[in-house]
């Protein structure tokens, strides 16, 4: 089996950090997949890190599953979250065909925050890192949707303190992605990711970013904004679904501007309240990313079939939750859910496990023991007892992995198919 590109159809990332969920993976999507296609192998840089594994074992073990489910359709494959070009390289070389940049290193969080004259200080300082202002101040940009989008004083130099180095990193590795790729004779497509902020991606700044891509002779098959609410890892969507929607509209009228590029989802794991509202506003043309559920229902395996290794897994997590989640984010703590020792093992799984309702497509819980156990993958799975032991039970029990990730992800990809249906 080969990987492909997918160009503008609609998307789903299916992330799998012990490189055994495939199969439960095709599973939904020959069950509620028509018309959405799959990206099978996809895994980030800094999770391969914290698992241990390299680009070839990632594609591998997804390709492998695949085949071995039964899968002959197109599968894209993602190397998520590059940020040098070694990390282009080493996924490259293991034949990745969507590159996804991440340049939030070189992005200011705090931005949004400068009042006038600490903004104008700061732009003066990364001025020259921003050759593009003075082609964008003072335009007014009316969207396919009517909506006016003010490239004011204000808005480019916020844009410019704020992604201005981002920018220049996004080009320069995205040439190194065209380079490295030509050079292979290998298929690719480039997605950028600017959604790793506290504070919302504004229209002018979307407009700018993407438009500044394309004047470098870049043209991104998908853009990941940060969007309005909160997307904390392992829980649905908090806040505004009628706000999201206006806002989704605004951002899909930025892509269908400059060339239809798919807007992107990031952290869409059980984001199953505003998946039909992604879907819709972007007439299909969207791609969402899923890594850390495939872990959680893994889990789900392991408290059925090996009580004790569950609440060892718990009582784990918690020990490297404060350390874990720096770099996640979550706003769960400790006190938030039951410790394992003399907990009923229906309550933990409910704590632990779930986050839905049972209303189809409705609204999920917040529970904060799945932000735990989600952060804290890396540390589990590289422990030298309960990574093998955790791995074991999954090899053993092979048909209920395969079943409950197919039950779990056939809602995700049912959600997304009722927008399709209603999209414009």
């Amino acid at each position: 089996m080969k990987t492909a590109t997918l160009g503008h159809r609609p998307s789903f990332g299916f992330g799998d950090r012990i490189g055994l969920a495939t199969p439960g993976h095709v599973a939904a999507m020959q069950e509620a997949g028509a018309g959405i296609a799959p990206v099978f192998p996809q895994q980030s840089i800094r999770e391969m890190q914290r698992t241990g594994r390299t680009p070839q074992q990632v594609m591998a073990d997804a390709l492998n599953g695949a085949a071995a489910a039964g899968w002959t359709g197109v599968t894209g494959a993602d190397a998520d979250h590059l940020k040098t070009p070694d990390d282009v390289d080493i996924t490259c070389a293991a034949g990745f065909t969507f590159y996804t940049i991440d340049p939030s290193d070189d992005v200011d969080p705090s931005a949004d925050d400068y009042g006038e004259a600490e903004l104008r200080r700061r732009f003066s300082e990364i001025r020259d890192e921003a050759p593009w202002y003075s082609r964008y101040v003072g335009q007014r940009i009316r969207l396919p949707n009517d909506t006016t989008v003010e490239l004011s004083e204000e808005a480019c130099m916020r844009a410019a303190v704020k992604y201005g180095r981002a920018i220049t990193r996004t080009v320069s590795l995205g040439k190194h992605i065209q380079n490295v790729c030509r050079a292979a004779g290998q298929e690719f497509e480039i997605e950028l990711s600017v959604d790793e902020t506290e504070q919302p991606t504004t229209l002018a700044e979307h407009y700018i970013i993407a438009r500044e891509c394309r004047e470098n002779g870049l043209e991104p098959v998908s853009l990941a904004p940060r969007l309005i609410g909160d997307f904390e890892k392992g829980v649905d969507f908090r806040g505004d679904l009628a706000a999201l929607e206006t806002s989704l509209e605004n951002h899909a009228a930025v892509a269908d501007l400059l060339g239809g590029y798919k807007l992107s989802l990031h952290s869409g794991s059980d984001k199953l309240s505003m998946y039909a509202i992604l879907a819709r506003t972007t007439s299909g043309r969207f791609h969402v990313k899923t890594a850390g559920t495939s872990y959680l229902e893994a889990l789900r395996v392991v408290a059925h079939h090996e009580e004790h290794l569950f609440r060892r897994v718990i009582d784990f997590a918690r020990g490297r939750y404060e350390v874990d989640r720096a770099t996640y984010h979550v706003s769960a703590s400790l006190e938030d859910a039951p410790e394992p020792e003399d907990t009923a093992l229906r309550v933990l799984t409910e704590q632990y496990l779930e986050c839905w309702d049972d209303v189809p497509r409705g609204r999920g819980f917040s529970r904060p023991g799945r932000q735990i156990l989600h952060c804290t993958f890396g540390s589990v799975l590289t422990d030298g007892e309960l990574g093998p032991a955790l791995r074991a039970v999954l090899e053993a029990h092979p048909d209920t992995y395969t079943r409950v990730l197919a039950e779990h992800f056939e809602r995700h990809l049912q959600a997304l198919q009722s927008g399709l249906e209603t999209a414009s």
